[in-house]
């Protein structure tokens, strides 16, 4: 297993390299999506409208992450 790592081969620089971005904007997303549930609930009270559209662009973030997920794994795994 030592000899499986970036330096490798281009394709496995490729594979970590983008499976570790997607899992960076994962981590991000799912940071957000906390803050939302958490502190940022108290928008609701204060400015609705700004919340529910916090909510809509999070949720436009978490759908791309999930889309750029569908093309991902056919192409690193599958081929």
């Amino acid at each position: 297993m030592e000899n499986y790592g970036p330096w490798h081969s281009t394709y496995l620089a490729i594979y970590f390299t983008l499976t570790a971005l997607h899992a960076l904007h994962v981590i991000g997303g799912a940071l957000v999506i906390g803050w939302i549930w958490g502190p940022g609930a108290k928008m609701w009270q204060t400015d609705p409208e700004r919340f529910t559209n916090r909510v809509e662009v999070s949720g436009l973030f978490w759908h791309f992450v999930d889309l750029v997920w569908i093309f991902l794994f056919p192409v690193l795994y599958l081929l």
